[in-house]
């Protein structure tokens, strides 16, 4: 069956009511936090601004002021994205290839993501690039993370989505993606959360996470621009910090960490290339730390970890750089004996 998607605008106020009754006199409509590229160096800023892939469905018309843009399928879309991490989302049956820094009590991150289209197996896999904050346990971590992602599953395509995430159990049976369930407020008119992404092949887009130290949520820019916020409620660790950052790659398949494994590939399918970065590449990564400004994490406090080395790999360019870049990725099972 054929699948079509259109977009529909609704009152933000109206759809943040909807999810929280309960919260009504809270809801925030701009960060209070200042802008942390107001103390990021020039050439840290918007680095690759000359091709940043802008959303598709602008090319077609825009929602007015007041309203924010929802995605629509003809496939049951919502149904499929609020049980899609309930059903299927377990942590052993995930597997990351990331940079991390986790020395500090952090209140935000961001980084430049290389945007790719991995081949992804089947409905029930996924591949992601993305940056995380999280806090507490490994098996019941709480995180809020943003990145693109190729997800059958929630968007009934093989696309290059633009994606929000969060849980507060380790991605077991809480959190969603975007907006269908409560949990992320957005107040853009003009960013569409699980919107496509053009171009694809290796263009850059800016992911930002950061803290409101007025009011605890923490608010989500791509590309600079605010999309909205996770409520600091929904979190209990969280909602004071984060104790972990990471920038990079995810798979999800039941046939991770098996054999056969899964052919789903991470960044564009190819190991970290160093030389040319011709693979799943993060540059502009920057910390907000012990509620100092911006600045670049020290690469003598950052290490890279791989779940599946011989499946998908890791490696942080540090010499001869003037910052630190993050490559990763690989081809997963596809074509690779050795996984």
């Amino acid at each position: 069956m054929n699948t079509y998607v259109s977009v529909d605008w609704k009152s933000k106020y109206k759809a943040w009511v909807n999810n929280y009754e309960y919260m009504i006199s809270m809801f925030q409509m701009k960060s209070s936090h200042l802008d942390p590229t107001e103390h990021t160096p020039r050439t840290m800023q918007n680095s690759s601004s000359s091709k940043l892939p802008s959303q598709v469905w602008l090319q077609y018309g825009s929602c007015p002021n007041g309203t924010i843009p929802i995605r629509r399928s003809s496939n049951n879309h919502q149904t499929n994205s609020y049980s899609h991490p309930r059903k299927v989302i377990v942590t052993p049956s995930h597997s990351f290839s990331v940079a991390l820094t986790e020395i500090y009590s952090y209140s935000g991150a961001k980084g430049n993501i290389k945007v790719w289209k991995p081949y992804v197996e089947s409905v029930g896999d996924y591949s992601s690039s993305q940056v995380m904050l999280r806090n507490g346990p490994l098996t019941a971590f709480e995180t809020a993370q943003a990145g693109w992602a190729v997800n059958p599953f929630v968007y009934n395509d093989a696309k290059t989505r633009l994606f929000a995430y969060w849980s507060v159990d380790g991605m077991r049976n809480t959190g969603c993606f975007d907006l269908t369930c409560p949990g992320f407020v957005q107040t853009s008119h003009e960013i569409l959360l699980g919107g496509d992404l053009d171009p694809y092949y290796g263009a850059e887009i800016s992911i930002q996470i950061s803290k409101d130290p007025n009011t605890n949520n923490w608010w989500f820019k791509f590309n600079d621009k605010e999309v909205g916020y996770w409520p600091g409620d929904i979190f209990q660790l969280m909602k004071y910090q984060a104790t972990s950052v990471r920038w990079g790659g995810e798979v999800y398949s039941q046939k991770v960490g098996t054999h056969p494994h899964t052919e789903t590939a991470m960044g564009n399918g190819q190991f970290s290339d160093h030389v040319f970065r011709r693979s799943g590449t993060i540059t502009g990564m920057l910390i907000e730390a012990n509620s100092n400004p911006p600045r670049q994490p020290d690469p003598e406090t950052m290490f890279v970890s791989s779940d599946e080395w011989s499946c998908y790999d890791a490696y942080l360019l540090t010499r001869h750089v003037p910052e630190p870049v993050f490559l990763y990725g690989g081809p997963g099972g596809r074509n690779n004996p050795m996984c």
